[in-house]
This record gives C-alpha cells, structure tokens and sequence, in this order.
C-alpha cells in the first residue's frame, strides 16, 4: 500500500502536472472568493479544457480547484459576512465578529492553518478508509440519514445564541421554505403559487448569499461606519497569533477534522453540514459556549479543519459507486468519465496512480492556497475600513451577480434580496439565522428519506431504532435536547453559588 502513497505523489513531480495544478489553485482561489461561484462553477468551466490533457494533469487542475475553494471562501466570509461557498457559511458565525473587532488577521491565520492542517488529516484519514470504503458507505440507509438530519438540526438548535424555543421556531420556518416544489413521494406542486423557477424548490446558494452577505449590508448601512469597529484596531500584527491558535485548540482542529472526513464520506450530506456539525460540536464541546459567535477563534478553525478533510473524503462515494455527494463532485464525475476512469470499485484496482495522485494533489492545493492567503491578508485587511456608503454598493453588486451567475437566472437575485430581508429581519430581532441554513440544506433529504424508511417498514416507526446506528443516532438526539435546559440549570445554580460566595465576604 504504501508503494501505491508514493506512486500517486511522483505522478505530481512533473512540469505540466504541476503547472496545472498551480492553474486550478489560483482558479480555486478566485471562484472560491466570489459569492455564487464556488469549485462547481470553476470545475464545469474547465471541463471542456480537460479534454486534451492526461489523465494526472486533468486530475491535478481539478485538485487544484477543489483543494482552493475552501481558504478563498473563508477570506470574504471573514471579511464582509460573505460566504463565497456554502460551506464557508459556518465561518462567518465567528470569523466576521473578529473583524468587526479589528482582529481579522487573526482569522485569516486561524483559518489559513486549519485548512492546510484539516487538508492533511483529512488525506491521511482518506488513505486509511478507501480499503474500507464499501463497508462505510452501505452501513448508511434511509432511517439513519434521515436521523443524521435531524440531529443536525437539534444540535444547532441547542448550540445557538438565543434561547432553544426561537432556534426551533426558525428551523420549523426553515423546514417549511425547504417543502417548496415538487413533493419527494407524491410529484405533485407544493406552494409554488404557479412560478416555474420554484419547481425545483428555493435555491440554496442564492439562498445563503442572502442570509448572510445582503443582510449584513443592509445592517452596515443602517447603522454606517465600516466593518471594523475601530479602525485603529486594523494593523495587522497578531497574524501568527492567528497560526497558532490552530495548534494552540488542537483537539478542535482534530475533531473538526474527523467531523468532516465521516460526513464527507456519506453520500447526499455534504460541506454544509460537516462545517456546520463540527461548528455546533465544538460548541457543544465548549467551557465557554456563550463566547461562540462573539469572535471565539474556535469557530473559525472547527469549520474550516472539517471543510478541507470532507474534500478529500467525499471521493469515497464518488470513486467507490459513482454516487456523487455534491455538485461538484458530480461535476468532477464527468471528468473521471471523459478520461476513460469509470467509477466503481475497480477505480482503485485500475488507476490506482491516478487517484492516489488526485489524493496527494488536493493535500498540496490545500497547504498551497493556504499559505498564499496569508500573503494577501495585509491588502486584504483593510476592506474592513472601507466606509459602509461605498463598501455596501460594492458587496451588494457582487452578492447579486455572483447569485445570477450560479444557473444565469433573474430568479436568483430575488431569491437572494428576499432572503437578504429575511435574515436582516431576524438579526433585529435576535433570532438565530443558522437554524434555517440547515433546514434549508436538509429539508428535502430528510423528508424523502423519512417516507422511503416508513416504505421499508410497512409504516413502522420502529425502523429507525432497529440498527445500531439509528439507536446511537436516536440516543444523542436525545442527550442533544436535554442537554440545554441541564446546562441552563448549572449555569444558574453556579452564578447563585458565586453570589453567596460574594455576599459572605
């Protein structure tokens, strides 16, 4: 096995492969920055180009872009609030908090690392599970995809600010949004009110830019001034403290990345969901929870180590069944397709240097893209001190085209400026806009994979404790709602205990 590692890692060390690859990094970079675009655009580009290369150079560029994505999404979430991906989403709970308080060197770093150190362990623990891959990806079925649901759901519930009843209320309004289209079992219209750009339901992407990015223009614009609160906070001269908070919080490196190499593995879950659950988990995890969404360094490293390890385990499903988890990685099948590699369990018997190379070409991407995030982050920084009258146009434009950009429709930009209101709505009125991100996200799954278990079980119920992952599963979902009012109560009983403790000196 190992004389395969190191086969895969020579098919890199030649001129035009990793020329290539350096061309998918930088193409990563950009498209990775750029709300609405994301590695599904850059790859779907690119595909045509593929056609005349060799099979390892067409892999290294699509590496390349696929290991970039995540560390050029992280800046403009960091930055502006503006998730260039949807996964990087997760990363504006903390990350733009830090910018707001002048520290957004620090997160850059804290994200530069995570995801060059998530990258390598996500490839380390990629090379241990493909000899086991089958075994992984068929122990998951329909009940427990549909429990992994809704333990994503309650876990964010629990771990948000704000009290538990206005997460569940949010996430019930997020489940409802996500019923738009075409039923899952019936096919028949649900709430479409006869406009055909919702056949298909409400689209995510344009969905999350206005969540996040359009919602916090309006705010900027509302109450002015600039992304940072103090402008003379800005010098960026902390960046290593930022590199070394990754190992400083290595159990939070380590268990985001683990996080993001099981999810990546399932087929149907995705990036959103492992940056989100690992966010909830270190949350969860936390001495200091309430720090979280106030600028907790751990918040930006927990998402960004899972993104990064889930790319790499995410070829799994692809390689193993030709199942992709992913648009992109439905996009990177046609590339396998059109050079001749037919997924399925013989890939790792029949091109087992050039996998294992695209193996090794996303860890370098990752590392690479890293570090050249870090020499922009000086420049970068000062986005942040941009008045709001000429910063809000700006993102504002951008956010709008890059949601026109993901399929070229009008719809888009509404879809974007409605959600936009949405989630400015909710920040007045301090309910939690997470909730409705994983809903939206799951909601479609959840619902078909809760009427094929009852298919399985003639209507029982039973089927999703009678394996013993859906026990486990069902198990924590319980712990998870428990666990807030148990929380809730030491909290109390502990600042009672200190008040006596005061009131006796």
């Amino acid at each position: 096995m190992l004389d395969v590692w190191i086969a895969g890692a020579q098919s890199l060390l030649h001129v035009q492969v990793l020329l290539f690859l350096t061309v998918g990094m930088g193409v990563g970079l950009v498209f990775g920055a750029v709300p609405g675009l994301g590695g599904t655009t850059a790859l779907a580009l690119l595909l045509p180009l593929t056609y005349g290369l060799d099979s390892i150079s067409a892999l290294a560029l699509a590496g390349g872009v696929m290991g970039a994505v995540p560390m050029g999404g992280s800046i403009t979430a960091i930055l502006l609030n503006t998730p260039g991906s949807a996964p990087n989403a997760a990363t504006c709970l903390d990350g733009y908090p830090m910018a707001q308080q002048g520290k957004a060197g620090i997160a850059i770093g804290a994200a530069a690392s995570a995801n060059a150190v998530g990258g390598i362990i996500g490839t380390i623990s990629l090379l241990l599970i493909l000899p086991v891959s089958k075994s992984i990806v068929l122990a998951f079925g329909p009940p427990e995809f549909f429990l992994l649901g809704v333990l994503g759901l309650v876990m964010v519930a629990t771990t948000t600010r704000g009290t538990l009843p206005r997460a569940l209320l949010v996430g019930g309004i997020g489940l409802m949004i996500a019923m738009i289209g075409y039923d899952q079992v019936g096919g028949q219209e649900r709430y479409t009110f006869g406009i055909d750009y919702l056949w298909d339901g409400v689209h995510l992407v344009p969905a999350l830019i206005g969540l996040f990015a359009v919602a916090e223009m309006i705010n900027l614009w509302v109450k002015g001034g600039t992304v940072a609160a103090k402008s003379d906070t800005m010098k960026v001269t902390r960046m290593s403290e930022g590199l070394m908070a990754t190992f400083r919080h290595w159990p939070t490196v380590l268990r985001g990345s683990l996080i993001g190499t099981v999810v990546g593995a399932i087929p149907g879950v995705g990036g959103v969901v492992a940056a989100f659950l690992s966010y909830t988990v270190t949350v969860q995890a936390s001495r200091n929870p309430e720090s979280f969404g106030q600028g907790n360094v751990q918040g930006v490293i927990a998402p960004e180590a899972a993104i990064n390890a889930k790319d790499c385990s995410a070829l799994v499903p692809t390689l193993a069944f030709g199942i992709p988890g992913s648009a992109e990685m439905a996009v990177f099948l046609g590339i396998l397709v059109l050079h001749g590699m037919q997924p399925g369990p013989l890939i790792l018997v029949e091109h087992q240097t050039e996998i294992y190379g695209l193996v090794w070409a996303l860890t370098a991407s990752c590392v690479l893209a890293s570090a050249i995030g870090l020499l922009v982050v000086h420049p970068l920084t000062r986005v942040t001190r941009v008045p709001g009258r000429v910063l809000v146009p700006f993102v504002m434009c951008v956010a709008l085209v890059g949601s026109w950009a993901v399929d070229q429709a009008i719809e888009n930009t509404i879809t974007t400026l409605v959600f936009g209101l949405l989630g400015y709505l909710l920040m007045r009125l301090d309910y939690p806009r997470l909730p409705i991100v994983i809903a939206l996200v799951l909601g479609s799954q959840m619902e078909r994979n809760f009427h094929q278990s009852l298919a399985m079980s003639d209507g029982a119920l039973s089927v999703f404790v009678t394996r013993p992952i859906g026990l486990v599963l069902v198990t924590l979902i319980v712990l998870a709602l428990f666990w807030t009012p148990v929380r809730l109560l030491r909290q109390k009983e502990r600042a009672r205990q200190l008040e006596a403790v005061a009131e006796r000196f």
